[in-house]
Order: C-alpha cells, then structure tokens, then sequence
C-alpha cells in the first residue's frame, strides 16, 4: 500500500467515514426499490458541500487540486459501498476534460459550477455495444460560425442527470481544418436533443441520446476542430485509472464480506474458514487483490507526475482491476452458496456493477490488445 501524505490520509478517512455513515450498500437498495432516480440528490448535494467534486480543479477555479491519487482514494471508498452519484463523470472526467483541453474562457465558466456541484457535466463517446471512439457516426456539420449535430450517443454516464454532456462528434466542412473528431460542449436543454434511459443491470442512471439538428456555437468547441482523438484518449485514460480505482474498493469490499462470512458459517459442525482449500481460495484471492492495488496506484501517481508510462500505467490498471473484479464478485456469490444467488443479499450488487465498469471505456481484451499494439506485436 502506498505512502500517503497528511492531507491524503485525512481525505481517506472522511470518505471512509461518511460513505460508511451515509451511503452504505443499503441506501443503495433502498434507492434502487423506491424507483425514485438513479442517484440521490441530497447525497449529492453534500457531497459537494464536503468538495470532492473539485479535488482534480485547480484552486483558482474553486477547487483543491488534489490530483487523480485524491480522488482515487475517495472513488475506491465509494466503490466499496457502490455509492451511486455523479462525482466520477463530473469531478473525474469532465473536469479534467475542462482542465486540459479547454480555454480560459471554458475553464472559468465550468470548472467553478463543477467543483461546487452545482453543474453536472457529463461524456458523451460511444454509439454502439462496444467502446470505440475511432467509429464516431455522430456528425457536427459548419453551419454559419457554428455546427449543426445529428446522430445518437448511447450508454451515457449520469445522462438523465446532467446538465450538460461534451460530445464527440465527426466534424466535417470546417473552412480551414480537415475532417476529425471534435469534442464539443452540448447543453442537455439545447433544442433537437431527446434523452432516453437505459435499464442497466446495475440500475445507474445510463442514458441513450439522440441529437436530431441540435445548433451550436463556436465557442462549444472544446480543444482543437478535428483534433479531439490524441487529447481525448489522455482524458480516457484518467477515466479508466478512475474506474479502476471503484473496482478496487468493490473488491476490497467483497473479500471482506466474503471472509466475514467465512468465518462465522458453519458446515458439517465446522466453520467454513477452516476448510484449507477455502483458505487457499482466499489467500489468492488477497494476494491477487495487492497486484492490482499496485497497478491502480501506480497508475494514478504516474498520471499525476505527467510521466511517459502513464499511458502503459492506465492500460494496466483498467485491464487488471476489469478482471480480477469479475473474478472477485463471481468467488463472492459462490463462497456464499444458496443466499449469494439471492436478491436479498447484497453479492449481486457488485457483480452486477463489475460487469458494467469492466465494459465501461474499453475492457480488458481491449486494452490488452491497445498494449500489444504499441509494443509492436
């Protein structure tokens, strides 16, 4: 486990603390019975208030610049209790999106209305059942000074909740630059947009979205016209690392409810803990579970360093968080027997969940195959 600094170690508690008081898996039921939403809004408002949705903006935009390892902390706590909010999309992604690709002018409008929570900004990218930005259909056609969007995102983060999404689109006629992709910030408002919810198994708030002639400026252009991909893939990257870091904590958490559980059923007068193939199941499970919390936190300090492995370090950590977490929640529900295949008992929540954040910006086989291509192979 790495060495973490006062300031660090504080916001690890506090995120500790207060998922655990406010936001433990049970809320997460009861939300998910009562079909009020996908997420909580008082959760969110003091999540907010507590200012983690600014731990990546800088402090002159109202943040406190805590980089990916702050947040990575705070993620892996809510990954524990499978908190459902929007602070990974908006304080992780489109923060950092802002961050590195916007202008001053982007920048000092949203990252304020992010950090304070009271704007939810959201990534628009894929359109199929496969994560692949190089296949963007969803066109942004010159019109005047402005572009003219038409096409359909899918598998939106927080979709139905945002306030507003940056899109990828394929641009096309821009006087003076060539075809590419360009990321462009869309109110979820503007006029032609229409947003539909997804029934993801992991019951969070997915959106699908169809843009049908929506009209924006020049200044929606976020980065360069047709030069999104390179910048985007880094802000991908951190998104992925962010991920993994969930996955992490849903892990730590499913080994410790599994172990608890072991150590208090018993079978054939004998306590399952004391069955030796169960203690070496566990063993490498636990010693599994420490390689990828090497890669994670690798990975988030080599993209705060702005290091030249960050882009290796991200592939790794996604990969392996992606399978040890479907490995992890499958050896949950089966050391739990009968009552893990039960709705009533919490192991389906982190499967299920698992299988959406494997999936989410590319799983392992992807990634892996994104690695074997940059070492030539």
């Amino acid at each position: 486990m790495a060495v973490l600094t006062e300031e660090q170690t504080m916001l690890r508690d506090g995120a500790q603390d207060w998922v655990t008081d406010r936001a433990p898996v049970s809320a997460f039921r009861k939300l998910r019975d009562s079909g009020a939403g996908t997420m909580d809004p008082a959760l969110w408002k003091e999540i907010a208030e507590m200012g983690w949705a600014g731990i990546v903006v800088p402090e002159e935009h109202g943040g406190s610049d805590f980089g990916l390892t702050g947040m990575g902390l705070v993620l892996e706590e809510m990954g524990k209790q499978l908190v459902a909010s929007p602070l990974f999309i908006s304080g992780l992604v489109a923060a950092t999106a802002f961050r590195q690709m916007g202008s001053a002018a982007q920048q000092g409008e949203w990252l304020p209305r992010i950090a304070d929570g009271s704007a939810i900004v959201t990534l628009a990218v894929d359109e199929g059942n496969r994560h692949d930005t190089a296949r963007t259909a969803l066109t942004a056609e010159a019109s005047g000074s402005g572009y003219v969007l038409n096409g359909t995102k899918t598998m939106v983060i927080d979709g139905m909740d945002a306030d507003a999404m940056l899109v990828l689109a394929r641009t096309s006629g821009a006087p003076g630059h060539s075809a590419g992709l360009t990321l462009l910030i869309v109110p979820t408002d503007a006029a032609g947009i229409e947003r539909h919810g997804l029934a993801t198994v992991d019951r969070r708030g997915h959106a699908k979205v169809t843009f049908s002639g929506v009209q924006v400026g020049p200044d929606a252009v976020l980065g360069e016209v047709g030069g999104a991909h390179a910048p985007l893939e880094k802000v991908l990257d951190v998104a992925r690392v962010g991920l993994a870091a969930e996955m992490l904590g849903m892990c730590q958490q499913a080994f410790d409810t599994t172990l608890a559980y072991l150590k208090t059923r018993v079978q054939f007068n004998t306590i399952l803990a004391q069955f030796q193939a169960l203690q070496h199941r566990m063993a490498d499970l636990f010693m599994e579970m420490q390689l990828v919390r090497s890669a994670v936190e690798h990975a988030v300090r080599e993209i705060d360093a702005g290091g030249d492995g960050a882009e290796e370090a991200a592939i790794l950590a996604k990969a392996m968080a992606s399978d040890f977490a479907n490995k992890m929640t499958r050896q949950m529900i089966q050391l739990h027997g009968g009552i893990g295949m039960t709705d009533q008992y919490d192991a389906g929540f982190y499967i299920k969940r698992s299988r959406l954040l494997e999936m989410t910006f590319g799983n392992a086989a992807q990634h892996c195959e994104r690695w074997a291509r940059m070492r030539g192979y």
